[in-house]
């Protein structure tokens, strides 16, 4: 698809340059609705400029522009991969200098980063309009919030699904172990959206039960251990999952999360340990944004940690895109950034 690139820049105030929106053609809600990016430079008109990125070095082209349009918003339209992926390409190109604050859009099937910041429910040219008209009116309400991303750096990290990277990849989510096994699942059941993915915990949960081979599948562990800069290290074992986050959600709107509040500057670790039915006997707690109960998690809030696997690949996600590694991998605590809220 070929959009309209508006370039026209203006300034309101002498201070607020402009909006930028970056458009992935191929998250899940877009491929099935090719007109979306055609909706969305209608609804910027020209304060603005709408960009197409299906690849990694149409999103770098895309930062470098914005960069030089001096933009003050960047809109996101497309799912939490979307929203990783970009983040990580804008930091790669403002090589440490602030980012513009971040409007999510939603666009995707998955939009569980937007649902655990509050950002409201709509098409994304909706949000872009009402977003646009809070903008250029500075007395209408613009919230803002702020969150950590991690950066997860591994040997030789790979997508799963070839696409290339740039540096090591950002987000807001992170997982090992039954993470991947259930994305895995999700993603294989047809068309992503909130109904299948229901769905497939629930046939986990069923599998679980009578130790079927879709559990069998999807609960292979991170094998090995953990190390913090402190020397603390969690134990060489078997991991049903070893996951972080600076969201409280991961999903489906559990909180496995509950300590990722935006106001300590770390990301909240889990080791959990236990079996599949005992993690299934925790799900009210997580769901609740309650610890789990002992005896079933280890649990810290760092801002570094280091996973030793026993075996490579290693197999991780990162804000539900899915990678490789063949070595040990490393996640930090990465820069924040500003998310913008419309009321």
């Amino acid at each position: 698809m070929h959009l309209t690139q508006r370039k026209s820049r203006v300034t309101f105030g002498g201070s607020l340059p402009g909006i930028g929106v970056i458009y992935n053609p191929r998250s899940g809600r877009n491929v099935r609705d090719p007109s979306a990016g055609v909706r969305l430079a209608r609804a910027l008109g020209d304060h603005g400029v709408v960009r197409e990125a299906a690849s990694i070095d149409a999103l770098y082209r895309a930062a470098e522009d914005f960069r030089k349009l001096d933009i003050d918003l960047l809109g996101i339209s497309g799912g939490d991969g979307t929203s990783g992926v970009t983040i990580s390409g804008f930091l790669d190109v403002y090589s440490g200098d602030a980012l513009p604050k971040i409007a999510f859009l939603r666009g995707g099937t998955a939009n569980t980063i937007a649902d655990s910041l509050g950002v409201r429910r709509g098409r994304p040219e909706g949000l872009l309009a009402r977003l646009l008209r809070a903008y250029l009116h500075p007395g209408a309400p613009l919230r803002e919030v702020r969150r950590h991303v991690m950066r997860v750096r591994g040997d030789n990290a790979r997508r799963d699904d070839g696409l290339r990277i740039g540096s090591a990849p950002c987000g807001f989510l992170f997982g090992t172990g039954v993470v991947c096994g259930y994305l895995r699942e999700y993603y294989a059941a047809g068309p992503s959206s909130a109904q299948v993915a229901a769905k497939t915990l629930l046939r986990a949960i069923g599998s679980s039960f009578v130790r079927g081979p879709m559990i069998r599948r999807m609960a292979e562990p991170y094998r090995g251990s953990v190390q913090f800069d402190d020397a603390t290290v969690w134990p060489d074992r078997d991991y049903l999952a070893v996951a972080a986050g600076t969201i409280e959600q991961i999903g489906l709107g559990f909180k496995p999360f509950y300590r990722a509040d935006g106001f300590e500057p770390a990301f909240h670790m889990l080791g959990i340990y236990t079996s599949p039915l005992g993690f299934i006997g925790q799900l009210p707690r997580i769901w609740s944004g309650r610890a789990m109960q002992p005896g079933h998690t280890y649990e810290a809030a760092v801002q570094r940690v280091h996973l030793h696997p026993r075996a490579t690949p290693l197999a991780y996600m990162v804000d539900g895109d899915l990678y490789r590694c063949d070595g040990a991998l490393e996640v930090t605590l990465g820069p924040i950034v500003r998310i913008v809220l419309s009321e």
